[in-house]
């Protein structure tokens, strides 16, 4: 079974994308911000990660800049509302130049965010 672990400080988002993905089949683990997530991930290390970007603390950028750093090659979605219009396209752009090679808007839809996955699993060389 292929390891998600999911970065966001918002509960209610942890736990829909959790539900979400563990009713398709994934295996999940959560973490509230970057430094957390980063330590989850040492410890149990996970097939896809799926950030927030604007979080207290080590944000989404500095997690994705030394994820991609420490594990070349790892599927990062980046997620986030990041306010309004050009503001969040900001957001998300950063994201993917530190190194999320899939972006995504908040809020997204379930059909979205499990293509998303399973097109980013399927990509892992």
């Amino acid at each position: 079974m292929q390891r998600i672990l999911i970065i966001d400080d918002e509960r209610q988002v942890r736990d829909v994308l959790r539900q979400i993905l563990d009713r398709a089949g994934f295996l999940t683990e959560v973490a509230e911000d970057g430094e957390e997530g980063l330590r989850r991930f040492r410890e149990q290390p996970a097939d896809l990660v799926i950030t927030d970007i604007l979080m207290p603390g080590k944000d989404g950028l500095e997690t994705i800049e030394e994820m991609v750093r420490d594990h070349p090659g790892l599927p990062i979605i980046a997620i986030s509302g990041g306010g309004p219009g050009e503001k969040a396209q900001f957001a998300l752009e950063t994201a993917q130049v530190c190194g999320a090679g899939r972006i995504l808007a908040k809020p997204f839809s379930r059909q979205e965010i499990l293509a998303m996955v399973r097109d980013a699993l399927a990509g892992r060389s």
